[in-house]
């Protein structure tokens, strides 16, 4: 069975973020197949998120500072998270807003998990971020709450709604 190819240079030169784009390729690929990604730098933050889906990594250079990374699933590889989501479209109006765009990692993630422990279950936040908050996500679905985030118009900002307690 061949590698599936992602190359998200083109995705980060025009300004974009790829993490969406792997997520989508994890969740196609076919049981025992490989993610084959190529990458202008190593891309040291997605191994622990594809760690947690199971996946070990074999990392190499390229010319021009680029790199090729694949991702191997093993025995513990899962094909999509078992969060079950309500749809965001079902979703409250938010009763929470945190401008959070401003702020240096951690403090948005700390922001958002304190805003979290104090709503009740169905209640929805959302957030205005400088970045997509990777980290965030499997502390989300550890802590049994739903999102659906995505960048503005812009490129500028992350948007992400968080349903408390949605995903148990």
């Amino acid at each position: 069975m061949s590698d599936l190819e992602l190359d998200v240079r083109p995705i980060l030169r025009d300004g974009g973020e790829p993490f969406g784009a792997i997520m989508d390729a994890v969740g196609r690929l076919a049981p025992g197949q490989r993610l084959k990604l190529l990458a202008p730098f190593r891309p040291e933050p997605l191994f622990g998120v594809m760690a947690g889906k199971g996946f070990a990594y074999e990392a190499s250079p390229l010319e021009g500072n680029d790199w090729e990374v694949v991702f191997v699933p093993g025995e513990n590889a899962v094909s999509a998270p078992e969060v079950r989501r309500r749809d965001p479209e079902n979703w409250p109006d938010p009763s929470h807003y945190l401008d959070l765009a401003e702020l240096d990692p951690p403090e948005p993630m700390v922001r958002i998990l304190t805003q979290l422990e104090e709503m009740e279950e169905g209640e929805v936040v959302f957030a205005l971020l400088g970045r997509e908050p990777l980290l965030l996500y499997p502390e989300l679905q550890n802590r049994g709450h739903a999102w659906a985030g995505d960048f503005d118009e812009t490129g500028r900002f992350y948007r992400l709604m968080i349903c408390a307690g949605a995903g148990r």
